[in-house]
């Protein structure tokens, strides 16, 4: 169904509220079944929940109960089934810039999460809802019941406008979300990628670009990066040389091994050392300047790095850059093509083909921004301005005033 009329947030004046909270509150929030879309927010309301507000959250449960405190408060909203039918990667795998990312996997997950999310509404009665920017459903629930609600953005990659260069695709997606709230009696249409309330934005200008035309109520307030997990590492094997780290999140075992293996010989000549964080049988053939482990505590180990090459997913770009780590990206699949870019843009790194990649080209990548030049300059910029931005705090205090 083509949507009648689509209004998007004014990019005059700020349509939020200011008002401070003066008395303990009570936040709902509603996150896809996407473990990259809770990190951040589970620190956000962790900040709230210190501050002595109720948080309680909406979404498929069996993929939250992991990723958040013991004993929060969960309303289901996605069965197991659906979630499985939904979160299949050829449907999710597209991304951003493909209109069938919203037509096949966005659009029906707000349909399939709308009851759960409107009884956790009603159960939980919060003052504000904060909705992943990927929970159509979010929105949708606070407008019909007049409650405030944020948007949750958990990667820019919607700020830059993936479709810009495809007005027909661009204007479908703006339909289809159009006709998500025409199908749930809403008449006065937004776009719902951006709450005319609030969008928490966890990025900064120094990755995004210009964002001086956005109104006050977009809160750059930079990433947040969740709790790391401990794992064991062999400390004394790194022996000074420039470490860099070899990570892949996205990809499948096949795809994999070709990328580590390609990486084990882009390495094996340089003064280097390298820690893959990868199942031996994936390397192959390790040379003596790899280290290679299942699991890497990547906090601690970014201290001791110069530099990192993963598939250009939000949270390890985000960790590399916050330590001023310039990166080779080799996008997968999802919003990845679209956050090496912004990499690139912002000249904190560069990208390489995952499907092409060659030892040759990848070695080339590394010995680039192993330099102590320009990439790194750039990524201390980007480190800093993440230092700056405000993180959990300065987004708990936006949703204060919201609520």
């Amino acid at each position: 169904m083509s949507a009648r009329r689509v209004r998007v947030p004014s990019l005059l004046g700020d349509p939020g509220v200011a008002r401070a909270c003066t008395s303990p509150r009570r936040f709902l929030f509603a996150v896809p079944p996407l473990a990259g879309h809770v990190a951040a927010v589970a620190a956000v309301a962790a900040e709230l929940a210190r501050r002595g507000h109720k948080i309680a959250w909406t979404g498929h449960r069996a993929s939250l109960e992991p990723r958040l405190r013991p004993r929060s408060r969960i309303f289901s909203a996605l069965d197991d089934g659906d979630a499985a039918r939904l979160c299949d990667d050829r449907i999710r795998g597209r991304g951003p810039a493909d209109p069938r990312f919203w037509e096949e996997f966005l659009v029906p997950l707000g349909h399939a999460m709308l009851p759960g999310v409107e009884t956790a509404v009603d159960r939980f009665r919060p003052h504000a809802v904060v909705g992943d920017q990927l929970v159509l459903a979010a929105p949708v629930a606070a407008r019909r019941r007049e409650i405030p609600w944020a948007t949750a953005a958990a990667t820019p990659a919607e700020f830059t406008r993936p479709l810009a260069d495809r007005p027909e695709d661009e204007r479908r997606v703006r339909e289809r979300i159009g006709g998500f709230q025409l199908d749930h009696g809403i008449d006065d249409l937004l776009d719902l990628r951006f709450s005319d309330h609030l969008v928490l934005v966890f990025a900064t200008g120094a990755l995004l670009g210009d964002i001086s035309f956005f109104p006050d109520h977009f809160a750059f307030v930079g990433p947040v990066l969740g709790r790391p997990a401990p794992s064991a590492f062999p400390w004394d094997r790194l022996d000074g040389r420039p470490a860099v780290l070899v990570s892949l999140d996205a990809a499948d075992d096949l795809s994999r091994e070709r990328f580590f293996q390609a990486a084990a010989e882009a390495v094996r000549e340089l003064d280097v050392q390298a820690v893959f964080a990868a199942p031996a049988a994936l390397v192959g053939d390790v040379p003596p300047n790899v280290i290679v482990r299942d699991q890497v505590p990547r906090p601690k180990l970014l201290e001791r790095l110069s530099a990192v090459v993963c598939d250009g997913g939000y949270g390890a770009v985000c960790e590399s850059l916050a330590h001023g780590l310039p990166l080779v990206a080799a996008p997968v699949r999802d919003d990845q093509p679209i956050i090496a870019g912004l990499l690139e843009k912002a000249g904190a790194g560069t990208a390489v083909p995952f499907d092409a990649v060659r030892p040759d080209g990848l070695r080339a990548a590394i010995t680039t921004v192993l330099a102590d030049g320009p990439h790194r300059a750039a990524a201390g910029r980007v480190r800093d301005s993440f230092a700056a931005a405000g993180g959990a705090a300065e987004a708990a205090d936006r949703l204060e005033k919201l609520a």
